[in-house]
């Protein structure tokens, strides 16, 4: 079974879950019990023990006073803290614009020696076009309904971009097939981010591989899109946010499957090929 990309998360917010959940256990209350103590349906205690509903600062001071462990209130709230940090939501992100969420990943990039990225459905930014960024951005904008700053996002992504020709960093990047093929631009932008795709990846400080689509058996299935900043942090794309995840087993885990996919991967001459037949199949 697939690990759920927002495991991280989740995981935080059931640990508090479950914190609570044992508190009123130790109680002996049951939740209709605690609802009334703490002033609400025992519904919403229901959602909150579950993970459905994140608890509030205040409901977790009313939660322990109810079960008479007002003092572990502060500890639990950080904790909270802490679970719902690991899930940003792209909307909150992004709700300024686009260009603002481009030079919020500077400090990242700057602190980081080793980038690894998978990728199953776009091509890295780290390599993106003017062109092909440009179409990717605006299909972001109008999706999300948030301020259309395509054009100074673009700007501040290719300025972001000339890191990969600084020194002293490796970037090994891991793309489907697949990801080749899909047009998020015209075809004159889509070749050009092609054939620019080719450039990048004979760069020294650049390792490129290509899986590709007639791979028999698989041995790793097509993940959701992650990045690996050195050995400490991982980012995962979704559709509603991106996760954080710092745990040291889950970052094992996504350290195990970049390997997986890193065999499945065809490098150098033979990537270049599925790139240039890419290009030819465009239309």
């Amino acid at each position: 079974m697939p690990v759920s990309p927002s495991s991280a998360a989740q995981a935080a917010r059931r640990g508090v879950a479950n914190r609570l959940r044992e508190l009123r256990a130790e109680a002996g209350l049951s939740g209709g019990e605690l609802g009334t103590r703490c002033g609400w349906t025992h519904s919403k205690s229901s959602r909150i023990e579950n993970a459905r509903t994140p608890p509030t600062p205040d409901d977790i001071r009313r939660w322990c006073e109810a079960c008479g462990a007002g003092g572990q209130a502060c500890d639990i709230i950080a904790q909270s803290q802490n679970a719902e940090s690991l899930y940003t939501e792209w909307r909150r992100r992004a709700r300024s614009g686009l260009k603002q969420l481009q030079h919020s990943y500077v400090p990242l990039f700057r602190s980081t020696r080793l980038f690894r990225v998978y990728s199953a459905t776009l091509l890295p930014h780290f390599v993106q076009t003017e062109g092909y960024a440009a179409g990717l951005l605006t299909a972001i904008s109008e999706f999300r309904e948030i301020p259309n700053d395509v054009a100074e996002a673009v700007a501040a992504r290719m300025q972001r971009n000339q890191i990969l020709r600084e020194p002293g960093r490796r970037y090994v990047l891991l793309v489907e097939e697949s990801a080749l093929r899909h047009q998020l631009a015209d075809a004159e932008a889509m070749a050009a981010q092609l054939g620019y795709l080719m450039t990048v990846g004979a760069m020294p400080a650049v390792s490129l591989g290509i899986i590709p689509m007639g791979i028999p058996q698989r041995a790793q299935w097509p993940l959701e899109t992650f990045h690996m900043y050195d050995d400490t942090l991982v980012s995962v794309e979704l559709l509603s946010a991106r996760v954080t995840v710092t745990q040291p087993s889950e970052i094992a885990l996504y350290e195990k499957a970049f390997a997986g996919l890193q065999q499945m991967a065809v490098y150098g001459a033979d990537a270049r090929a599925l790139i240039v037949g890419a290009v030819a199949a465009l239309r």
